[in-house]
């Protein structure tokens, strides 16, 4: 393990700010950065465009592990994911995307053949890891495991406005609702349920500034990590 590139892991619920810290946290580092939950809203999307059977679950896995995943980051840009070549990052950040991403996310076989997707995101200088399971599951020797908290109605605030500013028409209540729906099926499934790792810094978001939460993160690496 010693010769691995270090990873830092960053999980959380939905909204609870991961993604955008784990994303300014890697280019403050100058590590690479894994979105682990877009890998799974992009095979619910690869199986929608090859109109796969969902609940074939060996079918799902296959079609995980042909699939050609890649993130593409133009400066001062966030990452566009791109699949077999088509740029997916629209649709796959919808919120049907991320019910259907959770979904396939319950299924043993699907997870097993994205692991190896994922190990392979672990090269030099290092790697900032963002999803649910990343520090119990994926990266459980990583030397550095946060886990982001906030309220349930701040998160649901944050991707209401989210996605106005992208302008898509969405009710609050439901985006609510729909997050402690996706909270519970997480929290309760059988296969890498989310849950901090026993050894992960629990940070909450509620009503804190970005700049703070990526400070208090950044203050939790040792001085050999940083440039």
């Amino acid at each position: 393990m010693d010769d691995l590139a270090p990873v830092l892991t960053i999980d959380g619920p939905s909204g609870s700010g991961k993604g955008t810290i784990s994303r300014i946290v890697a280019e403050r580092l100058g590590w690479h950065y894994l979105d682990s939950g877009a890998l799974y809203r992009v095979v619910g999307y690869a199986a929608g465009r090859a109109r796969a059977d969902l609940a074939d679950r060996a079918g799902l896995a296959a079609l995980a592990l042909r699939t050609d995943i890649r993130f593409v980051t133009d400066r001062d840009a966030e990452p566009r994911v791109l699949v077999d070549g088509v740029d997916a990052t629209d649709a796959i950040r919808t919120e049907t995307a991320g019910t259907a991403a959770s979904a396939i996310a319950s299924i043993p076989e699907v997870r097993q053949a994205l692991l190896a997707k994922q190990h392979a995101f672990r090269t030099p200088p290092g790697l900032v890891a963002d999803g649910r399971d990343m520090g119990t599951v994926v990266f459980p020797d990583a030397p550095c495991k946060v886990f982001l908290t906030a309220s349930a109605a701040q998160r649901a605030e944050r991707r209401h406005k989210q996605l106005k500013e992208k302008g898509v028409s969405v009710n609050l209540g439901d985006l609510l609702r729909e997050i402690l729906a996706r909270d519970a099926r997480d929290a309760e499934r059988a296969v890498a349920p989310l849950k901090p790792a026993s050894d992960a810094v629990l940070i909450d978001t509620t009503d804190v500034p970005v700049a703070r939460v990526v400070e208090s993160v950044l203050a939790l690496l040792p001085d050999s990590f940083r440039r």
